[in-house]
This record gives structure tokens, sequence and C-alpha cells, in this order.
């Protein structure tokens, strides 16, 4: 008669399963949803983004009227990159602009900037 033998499977590996089958899953929307918001926030503060000093901006309060109303943006910039170089340096594509470079004068931090742009694209 042969005796079976019982596996015991390590501590590690079942803290490894246990881990997998309860961990919460973020999925991209939500994910990309956060960051728009974060963009919106940054966007309509008046002492970050400040958007709204020159721009109309669905949801925004007191808008100015010196840049165009921020609206269709993904026709207006269909490459998303664009519209980050124009955030980031409105400068480059026009030297005469009053936008100030948020990315170049470090207005804005860099993750700051791509969140803007986030909020800014979804519009």
């Amino acid at each position: 008669m042969r005796m079976k033998t019982l596996v015991i499977p390590s501590l590690s590996a079942l803290a490894l399963v246990s881990t997998l089958t309860v961990a919460p899953t973020v999925s991209a929307a939500e994910d990309t949803a956060a960051l728009i918001e974060e963009g919106k926030r940054i966007a309509f503060n008046r002492k970050k983004g400040n958007c709204l000093a020159c721009h109309a901006i669905e949801g925004g309060a007191l808008p100015g009227n010196i840049g165009p109303p921020l609206v269709n943006m993904k026709e207006r910039f269909p490459d998303k990159a664009k519209l980050k170089e124009q955030i980031w340096d409105a400068t480059r594509a026009n030297p005469y602009t009053i936008m100030p470079p948020f990315g170049r004068h470090e207005i804005l931090e860099p993750d700051e900037v791509d969140k803007v742009v986030e909020f800014i694209y979804s519009l």
C-alpha cells in the first residue's frame, strides 16, 4: 500500500495567491477621470494654472475673455502633444502671445502640466 504525500504550499505562495485575489483593481477610466479632476483643480486654481483669468471654461466662475473659450479641444488639437507644447511654452508657436509659458517658467510642475493637459483635452 502506497502512502499519499500531503503537499502544503509555502506561506509566501499562499500570501501571493491571496494578494492576487483580493487586490483592488482600478480601471484606466478611473485613473483618467482622477487625472482630469486634478487637472481641473489646478486649471481653476487662481494661484496655479489660473486658466480662467483668460479663458471661458465650462464649470468655471468669472472667466476672462482674452484667450479663446476652451471648447472642442480634441478637434482643435487632434495631437495631444501639440496641446501640451502650447501649455508648456506658447511662445514657441507665437513669440508675441500673452499666454504664460507654464512649464518653461516653472509656474507648474511637469506633472501638473500633464494633469492640466488631460483636463483641457477633455473639454
